[in-house]
């Protein structure tokens, strides 16, 4: 059971082609290098972004700002009587 030969793989890749069709490969085939492109632009961007951290806090993070008392909410347990 040593490794494939051409005509093991020529057999496997003809099987594939019936199966999916080329249209269909050819469509997973630019999807995936769309997703490898996607995935390399998002690592080079990913170190830019991350250089200033203080330029823009995260997403879904609550920032400190200075409040007046009109704006400010007492939040105080009351219970029921």
């Amino acid at each position: 059971m040593g490794s494939f030969s051409i005509w093991h793989w020529l057999i496997v890749l003809l099987v594939v082609v019936l199966i999916f069709g080329t249209k269909k490969l050819r469509n997973m085939g630019s999807d995936l290098g769309g997703a490898v492109k996607g995935f390399k632009d998002g690592m080079k961007s990913g170190g830019e972004a991350n250089a200033d951290p203080a330029a823009t806090p995260p997403a879904g993070q609550v920032t400190n700002t200075a409040r007046t008392s009109a704006e400010t909410v007492d939040v105080e347990a009351k219970t029921k009587s």
